[in-house]
């Protein structure tokens, strides 16, 4: 049994597996749920690729070096982690449900129900990875967030649904058990980003969330301050560095690093007689570049990204409900003028998205690149205080009890 002294504070541990780097956060929570956050670690991420594991030695090694500076820095021992998953293998759809109500009013199991009902389909070789209310309808009435206690005899619920390759969350699982981590649970990335730097109102007005990753690019569509979209497009910052690197033939990591100092996203940013300089390749000499060159490949290159997304938005047909514009997150959000460009290909306002409400940040962690991890840390500690951090008692188990699940569900986002 505990005290009440050890149930006051809490520490969730966020562990972001990205194409480029794993990141590690661990935060402590207190009663009243705020967040401070305790340290981070992070590795150059191996074995990934567009958001997938695709070796499990080296992912493994990568795990262990940013859980071993994360423990370093915050001084805890990490055991339980809340991983994230990502990869063009995401789905996202829209389901209804729809149960008689048993007694007079309407209860938690009729909740619980309706939404099984929702998520009644098979999938073969997918996973249910989040079912996301999106509003419950009582006898013809929509609109409805919680339906408990009202009087009904027919409950439909609208959902979102997301189903992930259930090959990818396993090795997720495997790797994280041979660095000695229990996951808790496998959190959609976008959907941690869109925790950690959307405000409330955007969602109600109508958000899109677009991270930016190293590999590909994952987009989620908020509308009455729920999800009605995800979309994950296999493109992302990486493909920028190889242009870099075939256009001004450089290597790779001299490409990198032109891009992280010198990269801009428009032509119209950069002034006219701006030069950088270019290690060549094989031990050829530095060479002396006009930085116009440099832009008109990394805005190319983003434009096409942007336009892809635009499809992606004019498919879904959400983009007239989306008032609250754009928020831009990710490490590639970083780079000068994207928003710029990204509000001049996609019609809509855009800003960068920094993680809000979170205390404990230095300089470093406040940025749009730990958007995820941060953002798994607020879904965790968004669950249920008393059992947060409880061992599963079926380690061997995936994913959590589908009933157990379903309570989380509601508690996170109504």
């Amino acid at each position: 049994m505990r005290n009440d002294t050890q149930l006051e504070k809490k520490v969730v541990i966020g562990l972001d597996l990205g194409t480029t780097k794993i990141c590690a956060i661990a935060a402590e929570v207190n009663e009243d749920m705020e967040i401070r956050v305790l340290g981070v670690g992070h590795s150059p991420s191996q074995g990934m690729n567009k958001g997938v594991i695709t070796n499990i030695g080296a992912a493994v090694k990568s795990i262990q070096k940013a859980i071993d500076e994360c423990q370093l820095k915050s001084g805890v021992t990490v055991e339980d982690v809340y991983a994230g998953i990502a990869g063009h293998h995401i789905l996202g759809i829209n389901s209804d449900g729809v149960v008689a109500v048993n007694g007079q009013t309407i209860t938690e199991s009729d909740i619980l129900r309706v939404i099984e009902s929702a998520r009644a389909f098979n999938s073969p070789d997918k996973e249910i990875l989040h079912t996301l209310p999106q509003e419950y309808i009582v006898d013809g009435q929509d609109g409805v967030k919680d339906p408990i206690g009202m009087a009904g005899k027919r409950l439909q619920a609208r959902v979102h649904i997301v189903l992930g390759s259930i090959t990818s969350a396993t090795n997720i699982v495997q790797c994280c058990n041979e660095a000695n981590l229990n996951v808790v649970n496998i959190v959609l990335e976008p959907l941690a980003s869109s925790l950690a730097v959307l405000e409330e109102e955007e969602k109600e007005l109508g958000v899109i969330l677009l991270d930016i990753g190293g590999g590909t690019t994952d987009m989620v569509i908020y509308k009455n301050g729920s999800v009605v979209y995800t979309s994950v497009l296999p493109i992302g910052g990486n493909q920028v560095t190889n242009d870099i690197s075939m256009g001004l033939r450089t290597p790779r990591t001299e490409a990198i690093r032109i891009k992280h100092e010198h990269g801009t996203a428009m032509m119209k940013l950069v002034e006219e007689g701006e030069i950088i300089n270019v290690c060549g390749i094989s031990g050829r000499g530095e060479r002396i570049v006009d930085k116009h060159i440099l832009t008109e490949v990394i805005e190319a290159r983003f434009r096409e990204i942007f336009e892809l997304i635009q499809q992606n938005i004019e498919t879904s047909g959400l983009g007239p409900t989306c008032a609250a514009g754009v928020v831009l997150a990710g490490g590639s959000s970083l780079l000068k003028g994207l928003d710029f460009l990204a509000e001049d290909v996609l019609k809509m306002p855009v800003r960068i998205g920094k993680p809000l409400h979170i205390s404990g940040l230095d300089e470093q962690i406040n940025s749009p690149m730990f958007a995820t991890s941060v953002g798994l840390i607020k879904y965790g500690a968004s669950t249920d205080m008393e059992s947060l951090f409880l061992k599963n008692a079926n380690p061997d188990n995936t994913f959590p009890n589908v009933i157990e699940s379903m309570k989380e569900i509601i508690k996170n986002f109504f």
